[in-house]
Formats: structure tokens, C-alpha cells, sequence
């Protein structure tokens, strides 16, 4: 069953489905934003890293056409500031899905991916009928912690060279949240105020472990 690529709106921040055409601009942003972006680029261990734009876009619409995904650019009084892809949708008895994204270094610090996120969130639980959001963040990367923070995701552990990072094999922190904890949706949790501010927090023997790469105790 295709997915069907809605636009959203909170405010200035707007989701829209991404085109082949915005290739061009897309490309733009990214080599603007290259010293931002590198530490954070998903890349391959067995081929260079690929700026085959088109072809990407082409590859997430056909996730689209699959069922498997939504890919969405993220825009700002009419100028293109990132992207952000819910990946990997699955459903029958697990239902969920997961979120990556990027801005431009030009639009950080002003609450858009934490809009974008929110409302990615809210139409995959309460239009697409999932049950479960992942977001995998690199110990490191202070500013998508920030965001998960902001919204109250769940911390639910370390996981170990998961994905492959600006050349090599990351650890990653993963957050989770399923939709009975946000029955009012994220968005307007997030807005109201009610977040749990200790949802997202790490702890320290992960923080620790993470950082000098060390094993992880085994459970009690």
C-alpha cells in the first residue's frame, strides 16, 4: 500500500513531500552547510560517499510507493532549510516506524525540527495508524539530543556501531515513543508545556561507555 505524502503546517515550520526537482536546491543547502552537516552524514562502508541527489529522491519516493516510508522536505517562509524521512514503516503486530533529519546550518536554534519531528510524529500515529517513533541520535550530536529532549521521546539504550557515519561504524543513543503516552499528540504536548523533562536523559554509565567505547556491564 503507497504511502500517501501529506503537507503540514505548525506555523512557519512546513513539512511538504519532497520532488526530484528540489534536488538542485537541496544540493545547495548541503554544500552550504558542509562543516554543520559532515560529522552526521549517513555514508556507506563499501563505496564513496554518493551527492546523486535525483537518484536519492527517487529511492525515498519509491519507499513511498512501497509503503515503507514518507519523505518530507522541511520549509521556512518559503525557503527550503533540511529534510526529514520516516523510514523503515512496518505494520501488523510492530507498527512503527523511525524519523532521521537534517537543517541547514542558517536555520538551527529557531524550533524547526523540533516542529517537523512533532508533526511527523502525529501523522504517523493518528493518520497512518502506527503504534511506535524511533530517532537514533550519535552520543555526540548535542543539538538532535536537544530535540528529543524538547519533545520527550524516551531514552531506551545504547546501541552499539549502529549505523554508518562520515566513515565509519557510530555508537548511537535511541529514544522512543509509542502513541498511548501522547494521547493529546506530540506537537501540543510539546506546546502546552507538559513534557517530562527526564524522558530523554541518558545515563551515565551509557554516557561513559559511548564515549571511551568501552563494554557495557552486564545486566543484573
Amino acid at each position: 500500500m503507497a504511502s500517501i505524502i501529506p503537507t503540514l503546517r505548525d506555523g512557519a515550520t512546513v513539512l511538504r513531500p519532497i520532488r526530484v526537482r528540489d534536488a538542485r536546491e537541496l544540493e545547495r543547502e548541503l554544500l552550504a552547510s558542509r562543516a554543520w552537516l559532515r560529522p552526521w552524514e549517513a555514508t556507506s562502508p563499501s563505496a564513496p560517499m554518493n551527492w546523486d541527489t535525483k537518484g536519492s529522491i527517487r529511492s525515498l519516493l519509491a519507499g513511498a510507493r512501497a509503503g515503507t516510508g514518507l519523505p518530507f522536505v522541511i520549509e521556512t517562509d518559503g525557503r527550503l532549510a533540511g529534510q526529514l524521512n520516516v523510514s523503515g514503516m512496518t505494520y501488523g503486530s510492530l507498527a512503527s516506524a523511525t524519523i532521521g533529519y537534517w537543517v541547514g546550518a542558517g536555520f538551527a536554534g529557531r524550533g524547526l525540527t523540533p516542529a517537523a519531528v512533532a508533526l511527523a510524529t502525529d501523522h504517523v500515529f493518528f493518520t497512518t495508524g502506527l503504534h511506535r517513533m524511533e530517532i537514533c541520535i550519535r552520543p555526540e550530536n548535542t543539538p538532535s539530543l536537544r530535540v528529543v529532549e524538547k519533545l520527550g521521546f524516551r531514552y531506551e539504550g545504547l546501541r552499539r556501531r549502529y549505523i554508518h557515519i562520515n566513515g565509519d561504524w557510530r555508537d548511537h543513543f535511541c529514544f522512543g515513543l509509542t502513541v498511548e503516552e501522547v494521547p493529546q499528540g506530540v506537537l501540543q504536548r510539546w506546546k502546552s508545556g507538559r513534557v517530562d523533562p527526564t524522558a530523554a536523559e541518558v545515563p551515565e554509565v551509557d554516557r561513559i561507555a559511548a564515549r571511551h567505547s568501552i563494554p557495557l556491564p552486564p545486566p543484573r
